[in-house]
């Protein structure tokens, strides 16, 4: 099992994820993890730990990890926005066939408001993505 285990951990936590160097070659063979440094994935930020320096192979492998973590939540963006389509889809159905008068009189309004909300930004967003398309000088 210790020859399967990666040299690196990295315990996620909100913005980022603590970062361990893992050690199974001791006395004991006992797995030893010994953190290294804290990674802040919304600024990019490495702080090594306590009076540590990060080798390149550690900055290096700490870097793969921020660029593999930023996209896998780029990509559960997206997920959850498709996801939300396929919810706005099943609401859809759910006023049209099963709503009683009674559920339509407590949804109706929030769902409006964050329709329309979206819809507004959405639209506007598109307008910007339009313009940037068209040179300068045929606006």
């Amino acid at each position: 099992m210790a020859g399967d285990l990666p040299e690196y951990y990295f315990r996620i936590r909100e913005n980022g994820a603590a970062v361990f160097k893992v050690d199974t070659e001791n006395r004991q063979r006992r797995i030893e993890m010994d953190q290294i440094a804290v990674v802040n994935i919304k600024n990019g930020e490495i702080k090594p730990q306590g009076e540590r320096k990060l080798s390149a192979d550690d900055l290096r492998e700490i870097e793969g990890w921020m660029a593999k973590r930023l996209a896998l939540l780029a990509q559960r963006d997206i997920d959850d926005i498709l996801r939300a389509v396929d919810y706005l889809n099943l609401t859809t159905q759910w006023v049209q066939s099963k709503a009683t008068d009674e559920q339509l009189e407590e949804v109706t309004d929030s769902l409006l408001l964050a329709m329309h909300d979206l819809r507004s930004v959405l639209v506007r967003k598109k307008a910007e993505r339009m313009l940037k398309s068209i040179p300068e000088s045929e606006r």
